[in-house]
């Protein structure tokens, strides 16, 4: 029997399998989708360009902030496409409440004789490297110890040599090189690369875009193979130990992976959760003409095949190592209803990360994750490509699901501090879910079974589990013990054990 794994007061999720033991019955995994919101912001200034993307997002004290490039690509019949070196700039914009942004006119880079944008980095030499402001990735370094001038960081591209250098910042807007050196070279890097601090384990981990030859057919025509995600470990964000390729539970078919959108879930840090880009070129034929914005799409492809043919959407994965994820096949952010900008090459990249925001049904409702995400990437249409703001309930990425008929899980073995248990879950109005409290061998503990427990309905982020007989777990805490959760038409989809209240 495996040894127990000591969860604390941590809050567990569903998003992997790592502390499940058993599924029986209809009890199943089940991943959820992100609801469509508002558009979040239109880019439509000059400088933003029709390719702007990669966009970093953060809650920093009363405000959230917004980092993406302004991108310029443009295309004629026949022709490759140009991307404009001159045109590549990280851009700013910030939020009191994550929903309803701005973009405030900074007064820092000249853009066709005015400085009256947004404009934080631009492309240029700076302290002897040769940044791509439109290949970056912005954190707030919660690292104890940082000082104030560089309590945030970017990961940016380097033009030549091909590599990744950081910069560091005090307020999030003036930019100088944490040190005059690129600190990663091994890798594609063309797409975006990041890095941030991993409190749980204590190092800096940076995640960028490679090539990887599988030993199995491939699915593209790349000659350096199939593109994938690298990964390493630092302890000051310039000396990092060998780069590794990431790795999947039970090795899936290789997949064309751009963007990674990795970072610990802020409400259980241990848990790094990413958003990949799912790359694929689809065959031409009737579905294919039956997409949206055929005319441009037909263009780019007259420039290259790819460009017409592609279609992208985002991936759900995990990992509580760094190295080794659960990756699941089916798509978490789908391109979704055609409409015009969609279905397209560069649609449904993920910015980088998700957020905790208000509630959009009520304001006495719980709050809710916010996610952000392209569309109307380099389609052509006037006022550039927009970001759309998708939710889902906190910890809401996978649940435990059963129906009507029922179904059970049991955890794996585990240690927890406390003398309560706590579900985020939602039931329909006749459906439920009971608790059992078992030692690590299965066996129910007194007080503690499913027929002593109350039935919990309804739908709650935090919801204490109470027995009949039992006034708390105090006297449980610090042994192995399992969980049983007994389901009928129900979602559980976290839980964690804390201090009575």
């Amino acid at each position: 029997m495996a040894a127990a794994t000591d969860i604390g007061s941590r809050r567990e999720l569903f998003v992997d399998g790592a502390l499940v033991a058993q599924l029986t019955g209809g009890a199943l995994r089940r991943m959820h989708a992100p609801q469509p919101r508002e558009i979040a912001l239109h880019h439509d200034a000059p400088w933003e360009g029709t390719g702007t993307g990669y966009h970093s997002i953060f809650h920093d004290g009363e405000r959230y902030r917004m980092y993406y490039k302004g991108f310029a690509i443009h295309v004629s019949p026949g022709k490759i496409v140009s991307e404009d070196i001159d045109h590549r700039f990280t851009c700013y914009a910030e939020s009191t409440d994550g929903i309803h942004w701005s973009k405030p006119e900074l007064g820092l880079h000249d853009f066709n004789g005015s400085k009256a944008n947004n404009i934080v980095v631009t492309s240029k030499p700076m302290g002897g490297l040769k940044i791509d402001a439109a290949h970056s990735a912005i954190f707030a370094d919660s690292r104890s110890g940082v000082t104030a001038e560089a309590r945030y960081k970017g990961v940016f591209r380097v033009s030549e040599p091909r590599s990744l250098a950081v910069l560091q910042s005090g307020d999030g807007i003036h930019w100088s090189p944490l040190t005059d050196r690129p600190v990663i070279t091994d890798g594609a890097f063309d797409s975006q690369n990041l890095a941030f601090w991993d409190g749980v384990h204590g190092v800096y981990r940076a995640y960028w875009r490679s090539f990887e030859k599988p030993n199995r057919p491939m699915t593209t025509n790349h000659p350096d193979g199939v593109r994938c995600i690298r990964t390493a470990t630092s302890p000051d964000l310039i000396n990092w130990a060998p780069a590794r390729n990431l790795t999947y539970a039970g090795d899936p078919p290789s997949e064309e992976l751009y963007v990674n959108q990795i970072k610990p879930y802020h409400r259980a840090p241990h848990i790094l959760i990413g958003f990949p880009a799912r790359y694929i070129e689809r065959e031409a034929g009737s579905s294919m003409r039956a997409l949206p914005d055929a005319a441009h799409r037909e263009l780019r492809a007259s420039a290259q095949p790819r460009y017409g043919s592609a279609i992208s959407e985002s991936l759900l994965m995990s990992s509580r190592d760094g190295v080794h994820f659960e990756r699941w096949p089916e798509g978490f952010l789908r391109p979704g209803p055609e409409r015009t900008g969609t279905w397209n090459y560069g649609h449904q990249y993920m910015a980088w990360h998700v957020v905790e925001t208000a509630s959009s049904l009520a304001p006495d409702a719980p709050n809710e994750l916010s996610l952000y995400a392209v569309e109307n990437y380099w389609t052509g249409h006037a006022g550039g490509s927009s970001l759309r703001r998708y939710t889902l309930r906190l910890d809401g990425f996978v649940s435990v699901n059963a129906p009507m008929s029922g179904g059970e899980m049991v955890t794996q073995p585990i240690l927890f501090t406390g003398e309560e248990l706590r579900l985020n879950f939602a039931t329909s109005a006749a459906g439920d879910i009971r608790v059992e409290l078992q030692d690590e061998h299965g066996t129910t503990l007194p007080g503690f079974a499913l027929d002593d427990c109350e039935l919990l309905f309804g739908d709650a982020i935090d919801r204490v589990v109470t027995w009949r007989h039992q006034p708390d777990l105090a006297p449980h805490a610090g042994k192995p013990v399992r969980l049983r959760f007994a389901l009928r038409d129900a979602d559980l989809f976290a839980y964690r054990f804390a201090a009575g209240e």
